[in-house]
């Protein structure tokens, strides 16, 4: 028979449980390290193609540049090289730097006023009624549709390359914004009410909250916008600039360095959404992203 005694003795004797583990921490860093391996087999995958490709000899090199030819053309545009620093006086990582910063100044500008008509968008319904159709309009619009108007207006410095990302980062956070804030949660709403909120209180405290996740998804959207468009922006006296070096080099069918010039603008847009999807994941953690 069983005694209490007996029973406490047992339960002394067993071994202390195991630490509990997270839920979900092991499976997490193993589905992350499987997609770093293929990302990084695929990877491999794509440069071994590029330089059979090229080792072939199925086009010339000024087509189709080999690895080795761009790997070069980084070399020589990192540094000076004969007497000759980077490409025309700026070396790569200048050129870089400069279009950044044109895109962060110009993108930023769309971002703020696509936020302001955005909310007044989805909260003032005359307002979507008088605005929807130009935020449409210059959302179909190609920049280098009205980049030519713009040069006119205000020259062919600076000015008219900051409007043209402007307007092309402005209508899609315009649009996520106006979308999110009209589809905020009814019930949130009315009880932020019934307790006295006014309505700019309602809109800072319940609406954006609930639409911050598709405004984030609408911002890196117009980054990526702004991004594209940034060899449109500098087509006009655009060196220094990563696009001026491209549309530079192209003039001359320098294929290596337009390609280094185009591996700068996808990894370094890569490294900005990457940017933007940590500050999503610290602003929204409760959404997931596509």
């Amino acid at each position: 028979m069983t005694t209490p005694t007996s029973v406490r003795k047992r339960a002394a004797d067993a071994p202390a449980p195991a630490p509990a583990v997270p839920v979900g921490r092991r499976p997490e860093r193993g589905a992350r390290r499987r997609r770093v391996g293929l990302r990084l087999v695929a990877l491999a995958t794509l440069l071994a193609l590029w330089q059979s490709v090229t080792a072939l000899q199925l086009w010339s090199p000024v087509l189709v540049p080999s690895p080795a030819a761009v790997w070069n053309a980084l070399l020589e545009t990192s540094g000076t090289h004969d007497g000759v620093r980077g490409y025309q006086g700026h070396t790569l990582i200048e050129h870089l730097g400069i279009s950044l910063r044109r895109i962060f100044i110009g993108a930023g500008a769309g971002v703020v006023a696509g936020l302001v008509v955005g909310v007044l968008m989805g909260t003032l319904p005359w307002v979507r009624v008088v605005l929807e159709p130009a935020v449409a309009f210059l959302r179909t619009l190609p920049p280098l549709a009205y980049f030519s108007l713009l040069i006119i207006w205000f020259g062919i410095d600076e000015a008219p390359k900051l409007w043209l990302l402007a307007i092309a980062a402005m209508p899609p956070v315009a649009v996520a914004t106006a979308s999110a804030v009209a589809s905020a949660p009814t019930a949130l709403v009315e009880a932020a009410r019934a307790i006295g909120a006014k309505r700019g209180q309602v809109v800072t405290s319940v609406v954006l909250p609930s639409a911050l996740p598709e405004i984030l998804v609408g911002v890196r959207l117009a980054f990526g916008i702004a991004y594209s468009s940034v060899v449109a922006a500098e087509t006009v006296n655009g060196l220094p600039g990563i696009g001026g070096l491209i549309r530079d080099a192209q003039r001359y069918n320098q294929s290596d360095t337009v390609v280094l010039g185009l591996f700068a603008i996808g990894i370094s847009g890569l490294l900005i959404d990457a940017g933007l999807r940590v500050l999503s994941d610290r602003l929204a953690p409760w959404r997931s992203h596509t």
